[in-house]
């Protein structure tokens, strides 16, 4: 029996050319059978590729021919969900979204303000007024929905990556890229719900940035938690972790 595969379309890209990495991430964290997953990228991932999902002596792995482009293995994330701001708060944040002014990558799918709403997540956060946190809105468009009506799990990953690379300075110079990202989902959530993403700094060596995102659906419920490593890079195609 031959391997299953993954293919990126060109919408769901971060870096213009490569995959967005936390939808990426969630993609392949479905071969896992945990409730916590991790995903470590290897390699930008490449678009409009047939990309192999095999078994790994952790999990699986995710080979674009011969190149390792992502590696999962299932963890144990245990970090505590914070009391998360009000709809209205977090909308008064994503007001200060730092990538109005300037953007690595103004057309990723989930933070690139280039995306039209129904295309791109189009998720802004924003500093907290009195919190060492930054926050957005986000209510999730129709076509990232399952059958049943539930977001698709590979988006709610997506929505856990890109607010951490906002959670602390932006280097003076290059980007920062995803070097890995592990979540724990702890419930469903349906399109078009008023939902709520917080986002914080953990701590940084150098040029790396461990952070954590927290996402919550409209009655304040946590319905997912993220650990994220985002690396410094002066060139947008190298990553290392």
């Amino acid at each position: 029996m031959s391997n299953p595969t993954i293919r990126i379309d060109g919408r769901f890209c971060g870096p213009p050319n490569s995959g967005n990495g936390g939808y990426v991430c969630g993609c392949v964290a479905k071969h896992i059978g945990s409730s916590a997953v991790a995903v470590r990228l290897r390699v930008p991932p490449p678009l409009a590729t047939a990309l192999e999902v095999r078994d790994s002596e952790a999990g699986v792995a995710l080979f674009d021919g011969d190149v390792v482009v992502a590696e999962a293995r299932p963890v144990e994330l245990t970090i505590d969900a914070p009391e998360p701001p009000s709809f209205d708060e977090a909308a008064a944040a994503s007001k200060g979204y730092p990538g109005f002014d300037a953007h690595w990558f103004p057309s990723c799918f989930v933070c690139g303000p280039d995306r039209d709403a129904g295309d791109g997540l189009r998720i802004f956060p924003g500093p907290v007024e009195g919190r060492d946190r930054v926050a957005c809105t986000w209510v999730p468009d129709p076509s990232l929905a399952s059958a049943t009506g539930s977001v698709s799990p590979e988006f709610l990953w997506a929505a856990l990556d890109c607010p951490g690379a906002f959670a602390f300075p932006a280097p003076t110079e290059g980007a920062v890229l995803l070097g890995e990202l592990q979540v724990r989902l702890r419930g469903e959530v349906a399109a078009g719900e008023r939902c709520v993403i917080v986002a914080w700094e953990l701590s940084h060596q150098g040029r790396k940035h461990h952070t954590a995102t927290a996402l919550f659906g409209e009655s304040g419920t946590c319905r997912g938690l993220g650990l994220g490593i985002w690396i410094e890079v002066a060139q947008t195609g190298n990553v290392s972790t």
